[in-house]
């Protein structure tokens, strides 16, 4: 996983297809997206616009994705997001048509997600997002790059 402020990739060694994400929250007003699915460059790349409220970790579920990376842009308020390697959880099961890989496990760590940065977290990085900062829920509203590996 990659974990960085928007503004301080200039001399990182990030992949082209992280550093187009990056150019593209740089040059666009996330904030006037509305929630959904917006195409950027097919099904290469696409960000999905997401509005929720944050809750206690109990109530979430861990996931991590085989066909796509995932970076992730808060764009108001904060998030907890929790991390682990996926080598030390226990795999459920896989759903294909929404290369989405179900988990059971323990935390490793924890991010508290502020605008400004963003989050790369790639297939062997399990992640349990909408998580309430200091147990106190918000609205918020991020922004989900999908990355096609």
């Amino acid at each position: 996983m990659i974990y960085e402020q928007l503004n301080n990739t200039a001399n990182k060694n990030l992949s082209e297809k992280i550093k187009k994400v990056i150019r593209f929250v740089q040059e666009n007003d996330l904030k006037q997206f509305g929630p959904g699915s917006h195409a950027i460059d097919g099904d290469s790349l696409f960000v999905n616009i997401l509005s929720y409220e944050t809750t206690a970790p109990e109530n979430r579920f861990w996931e991590a994705h085989k066909e796509y990376l995932d970076i992730h842009v808060p764009i108001e308020k904060e998030e907890q997001i929790d991390l682990a390697f996926l080598s030390d959880m226990q795999v459920k099961g896989y759903e294909k048509e929404n290369d989405f890989v179900s988990m059971d496990g323990e935390k490793r760590a924890s991010l508290v997600m502020k605008p400004g940065e963003f989050l790369v977290c790639f297939p062997e990085d399990a992640h349990r997002t909408a998580v309430a900062v200091n147990g106190h829920p918000e609205k918020i509203k991020k922004a989900v790059f999908k990355v096609k590996i």
